[in-house]
């Protein structure tokens, strides 16, 4: 087995080991909250929880972004380990959520996301669709590495991706914030002494903007496409 090949593989039982970990802590707080199976409206959660809650997650980033630094050697490889990595994390959360629980009940199941900055709220095939996204993009990566050609993200693609990314967090933040701003609610912040979705204890999610998100996806996928097609030229030339 090649190093490369090695490297991907750790990085891929460290990835499902932590979706393992996600999936145990979203257990134990279902077990708290939600005794009878998970729902909207969000039940609110203590001050003190949901700070932890938020630093459990930005804790999560980053040693997703550590683990992918340590294993890449080029930005390119770094950056597609650690989008790679936070793929199968993903996708394995929900893995042992269904296992564990039986949840989701489908894939279009709505579920919270993410908490940083503001609640992140959609159907649990839409960052699966990401999650495939990302995997593409590191195999991408892999090939090219495999064939002594070195990746690199032009800065054109590292636009067209970033702004993608933007547009899909908006597709997953607006119902949210919507909500929010029309019933005359104020956000939740780590200072407030409130619990955590109080100001949504009436909000159940009934649609999502599927056309915002697949736009922020289209971008995510040309910015993939370009890099493919740059590099294959590369390897003609080669």
């Amino acid at each position: 087995m090649s190093p490369l090949r090695k490297t991907i593989l750790l990085l891929t039982f460290f990835s499902v080991a932590m979706g393992f970990m996600e999936s145990a802590v979203v257990i134990y707080l279902r077990e708290l909250y939600y005794p009878k199976g998970f729902q909207f409206p969000l039940t609110p959660i203590t001050p003190l929880l949901s700070i932890v809650e938020l630093l459990r997650e930005a804790a999560t980033i980053i040693m997703l972004a550590c683990i992918g630094t340590i294993a890449g050697k080029t930005p390119a490889q770094r950056f597609s380990f650690f989008v790679y990595c936070f793929a199968i994390w993903d996708i394995c959360y929900y893995i042992f959520l269904k296992l564990f629980l039986g949840w989701p009940e489908s894939l279009f199941t709505f579920d919270i996301l993410f908490l940083i900055p503001v609640l992140w709220i959609g159907p649990v095939i839409a960052p699966c669709i990401l999650s495939l996204t990302m995997i593409v993009m590191m195999l991408t990566a892999v090939y090219f590495h495999e064939r002594n050609i070195t990746v690199t993200i032009s800065r054109r693609e590292w636009t067209m991706m970033i702004c993608g990314t933007i547009v899909v967090i908006l597709s997953f933040t607006m119902d949210y914030a919507s909500y929010v701003l029309h019933s005359s609610k104020d956000i939740w912040t780590p200072m407030s002494s409130k619990d955590l979705f109080i100001e949504i204890s009436a909000y159940i999610p009934r649609t999502f903007n599927w056309w915002l998100f697949a736009a922020g996806e289209t971008l995510i996928v040309v910015g993939i496409i370009n890099m493919i097609i740059r590099h294959k030229r590369e390897l003609r030339n080669a």
